[in-house]
């Protein structure tokens, strides 16, 4: 698919989230963080990741096109936190406690782990798999592995192996 060209209005306004947010927490916290590298080159079905070590923020421009308004609101401060902790706090789970202190007592926004998107736009073909308790869908990258027999995968919720159907 191709990336869609963002609006300028758009991208304007994701900065001024971010700029915003980062003042806050620069307030709050006593420190004066740098502002991030803002990269709209993100694929799949994650809106967005933080790389530490780049102290960069990867948005997935599709998704941003398809739910601007919610995506600047929610995504823009997720990753923000990540970055944020990471400086405040070091290495620490991706979304434990200090994460979940940064999103909601210093950012302001609800600590949720995961977008709510429609994502048939950016969904991949997908394999079905199964376990005891559910089917599955495996990525294109994950079935080939699986394929290859380079990888196993089991189910978080019954423990089972996933087993193509």
């Amino acid at each position: 698919m191709k990336t869609p060209r963002l609006p300028l209005a758009l991208q304007l306004a994701v900065m001024r989230c971010l700029r915003e947010k980062l003042a806050l927490a620069n307030l709050k916290l006593g420190r004066t963080y740098p502002e991030p590298k803002l990269v709209y080159r993100q694929r799949g079905t994650s809106a967005g990741t933080a790389w530490l070590d780049a102290y960069e923020i990867r948005l997935n421009p599709v998704l941003m096109m398809e739910n601007q308004q919610a995506f600047i609101d929610e995504v823009v401060p997720h990753e923000l936190a990540h970055l944020l902790v990471w400086k405040h706090f070091g290495r620490v789970a991706p979304h434990g406690k200090e994460w979940k202190w940064m999103m909601e007592e210093v950012l302001g926004v609800p600590a949720r782990r995961t977008h709510q998107f429609e994502l048939e736009s950016v969904r991949r073909n997908t394999f079905p798999y199964r376990c005891q308790c559910q089917q599955h869908q495996l990525t294109v990258r994950r079935h080939n592995r699986v394929v290859r027999g380079e990888a196993t995968y089991r189910c978080v919720k019954c423990g089972e192996p996933l087993v193509a159907e």
